[in-house]
């Protein structure tokens, strides 16, 4: 038998678990629909696509949480001289060489950024565009001059050709898996491992570095390792995707999630979903269009953030005009009832009324906001003349006026306001004063039985 915390707890875990069970609905069908009409090289690119975009996207997690956004995509630029170093150094296109020179430079372009930024009395942001602009120009000028007798290509480190990455492979056990595979599914468990490791730190130092820094957690030790990360997943995927579809990754599924989740947990969660969906939707899209591939996923990611930004459930425009509107709504309801109170009371109109916020309401707002009442019981209409309140709608009428006035009261009493000035706050607030709030004003100004108008304080509700 269920205790009565757990009664209460189960709808809000019943109600994520079937989020979590739509989204992953939302993932898994249209990913399995793009595996099955593609061919054997189409498959291997989507999971190539996966396995390059899923490590972006949770370490892109902490990049938005962080608003480190920009800095990850100065990051993704500016370990192009690490790249070009690392080839000329051990002569191999691939290998520990070209990774460690990627993670380094990384660290450097956080680390110029706030020297540039401290001993120029610049500000940050401008300090990091003259650090990666300047290092990614100076792996440009390697490249194309110092590497320039070797097959290092510039167009592809930037646009990535992961349409021919399944055409460079090798037979494991009767299945021709592809080079970047392997490579890609480290990276993979390295990030996976990493965040794992370091979970309680990057979590701390993400949403509070001082507390972190306060029990004892190198902040910046482990920011910099967070970027050295980061280049390395950089670089890991640019040979497969190129830098375009890199860098969309870091910051497009991360900031998706993040309309979707405030949790950190599910934001990766998230990320992750939009990267694979990326992957899948991006191929068949490109196909569809004969156009590039990496291009395409980026296109995708932009489609899926932009659907986050107007049907997200808690931060939408969609959800948040819906809010608008309740909020509207409730506040006309109140409004209505209170006007209906105060004419049974037949008081006079001065100081108490509240024509104007009604005269400002859209009429249909007003319309809808009276037929709620006639539905809820609240209001009857009458043949011979305007609406009327129920005992039920009188009830909640003599409330919002109880606390209107004890509002005009408390203004009155605490801040020697004329009593002209009472109405229009008091309005405003009306709305929002709740059983609580309103026995704390009651028994602060000690049970008054009239307003600073002289008109009667209803009592207490019984």
């Amino acid at each position: 038998m269920s205790t009565p915390s757990e009664s209460k707890a189960r709808p809000g875990w019943l109600a994520g678990r079937r989020l979590g069970i739509a989204w992953l609905l939302a993932v898994a069908v249209p990913t399995a629909w793009a595996l099955a009409v593609s061919d054997e090289i189409g498959r291997w690119t989507i999971a190539l696509g996966v396995l390059a975009s899923v490590p972006c996207a949770v370490l892109g997690c902490y990049l938005v949480l962080r608003q480190l956004s920009l800095l990850g995509d100065a990051i993704s630029h500016a370990v192009l001289p690490g790249i070009a170093l690392g080839f000329l150094l051990s002569g191999q296109l691939i290998g520990p060489a070209i990774v460690a020179g990627a993670m380094v430079v990384g660290i450097l372009t956080a680390v110029l950024t706030q020297l540039l930024s401290r001993l120029g009395k610049v500000p940050e942001d401008a300090s990091l565009g003259v650090v990666f602009t300047s290092l990614f120009a100076a792996g440009v000028l390697l490249i194309t001059h110092a590497a320039s007798d070797v097959d290092l290509d510039a167009g592809c480190v930037l646009y990535g050709l992961i349409e021919l990455a399944p055409l460079e492979s090798s037979p494991i056990g009767g299945i021709e898996v592809p080079r970047s595979f392997w490579g890609l599914g480290l990276v993979a468990l390295a990030t996976l491992g990493f965040v794992t490791l370091l979970w309680k730190e990057l979590l701390l130092v993400s949403f509070d570095a001082p507390l972190a820094t306060a029990v004892g957690i190198n902040a910046t030790v482990i920011h910099y390792a967070l970027m050295a990360m980061v280049a390395g997943v950089t670089v890991a995927a640019f040979e497969a995707v190129g830098s375009i579809l890199v860098v969309a990754m870091l910051i497009v599924p991360a900031a998706t999630a993040h309309l979707l989740s405030d949790r950190l947990l599910r934001m990766m969660l998230a990320a992750s979903g939009v990267a694979v969906l990326c992957s899948a939707l991006g191929y068949r899209g490109a196909v569809a269009l004969n156009s590039s591939v990496a291009g395409m996923m980026a296109v995708v990611a932009g489609a899926l953030f932009a659907l986050a930004v107007i049907m997200a459930p808690h931060q939408g425009m969609l959800a948040r005009a819906i809010t608008r509107l309740r909020l509207s709504l409730r506040i006309a309801r109140e409004d209505i009832l209170a006007r209906l109170y105060r004419d049974e009371e037949q008081t006079s109109p001065v100081g108490d009324e509240a024509p104007a916020a009604a005269s400002v309401r859209t009429r249909w707002v007003e319309a809808l906001a009276r037929r709620q009442l006639r539905r809820g019981g609240l209001v009857s209409d009458s043949a011979s003349g305007p609406p009327t309140l129920t005992d039920l709608g009188r009830a909640e009428a003599r409330e919002l006026v109880r606390a209107h006035r004890l509002w005009e009261s408390y203004l009155s009493t605490h801040f020697d306001l004329p009593p002209d000035h009472l109405h229009d706050p008091a309005e405003r607030l009306e709305h929002f004063i709740g059983p609580g709030l309103r026995a704390e004003l009651d028994a602060d100004l000690q049970a008054p039985a009239a307003d600073p108008h002289g008109r009667s304080i209803p009592p207490e509700r019984p």
